[in-house]
């Protein structure tokens, strides 16, 4: 069924910055400040502020009495869920697949190259006048396990392919085999890990995937290697990381921290060998046209009554 001309599209883009909006719809601008910008339950596809926080993204959620769709800006939709027992029955969720593979990919291979070729310390050099040359790990030859193979992961290793890896072991929840090779699934980790010198954590959060890396995780990995988390901060246990880091026997480099943001003080601040970056695997300037242009195709599709794209669940 098509969208009603009457229903509301809450957007967090003014109407006039995205190009190729189907006509017949209300649209009003809220980017999660205070107000609402219309009465919540005469909204019908609501696109969730980015980085506004998870109060802010639920917050009129329950007020939405004619919701049909919420549509995240993020690949992730944790943020939300805790909302979705509010909403009535019938909405479909959407995430944001197609918009931060580019980014998330780019700043993984950032934080790996900087992080085995000491960039970290050339700063801290350069902020001291010292010259610390030497001889620092390559990314060339190494083994790179990816845990998460979705549409990021597949975008890592893409960006992984010039670098002269020795070998890219791919890891979901399931198994599949892609044009690449095989996918693993997650409980053959345990026999993949040893072999890894860098492992990339690109999962989406869920309760599988919660607490992933353990201290049993941690352990089973090679001394010496990189750990990579452009996930989500609760899929490594913090605690359990901080042992390994404060042993020297492992390093790291975290886009995502438990709890975020990392408070002053945190010990994974200072601990040896961690580079964190302060969640911007998606906030690029690359992330602007990609979410306008998802919006347009996600509203074209449902003014017209057509399936979405990239719904993750519909509300019983």
């Amino acid at each position: 069924m098509s969208a009603e001309v009457t229903a509301d599209v809450w957007l967090p883009f003014r109407e006039d910055e995205i190009s190729g909006l189907p006509e017949g719809l209300n649209y009003r601008f809220w980017d999660g400040g205070p107000d609402f910008p219309a009465d919540p339950a005469a909204c019908a596809f609501y696109a969730v502020p980015y980085m506004k926080g998870a109060a802010v993204s639920v917050r009129p959620f329950a007020e939405m009495t004619s919701l049909s769709v919420v549509q995240t800006l993020t690949a992730g939709v944790d943020h939300v869920q805790g909302g979705v027992p509010s909403l009535r029955s019938g909405v479909r969720l959407c995430n944001a697949r197609g918009v931060h593979e580019a980014s998330t990919a780019e700043l993984a291979l950032t934080l790996v190259l900087a992080s085995l070729r000491g960039v970290p310390g050339f700063v801290r050099g350069q902020d001291s006048e010292e010259w610390r040359s030497g001889f620092y790990p390559a990314l060339a030859d190494k083994n790179v396990l990816i845990v998460g193979y979705g549409a990021i992961g597949s975008a890592i290793e893409d960006r992984l392919a010039p670098f002269e890896c020795a070998r890219v072991v791919r890891v979901a929840r399931s198994a599949r085999t892609t044009a690449r090779g095989p996918v693993h699934p997650f409980d053959e980790l345990p026999a993949l890990l040893p072999d890894a010198d860098v492992v990339i954590l690109s999962t989406p959060l869920n309760e599988a995937t919660r607490g992933l890396v353990d201290a049993e995780f941690l352990a089973r990995l090679k001394d010496g290697a990189l750990l990579v988390n452009v996930a989500r901060g609760p899929v490594v246990d913090t605690k359990a990381l901080l042992a390994e880091l404060e042993s020297g026997r492992i390093t790291a480099a975290l886009d995502v921290t438990d709890p975020e943001p990392l408070p002053q003080g945190h010990p994974l601040w200072h601990a040896p060998g961690v580079l964190v970056s302060p969640h911007v695997g998606g906030s690029t300037s690359a992330f602007w046209p990609r979410a306008k242009r998802l919006l347009a195709a996600q509203l074209t599709r449902f003014a017209a009554g057509e399936p979405l794209e990239n719904v993750v669940l519909t509300t019983d």
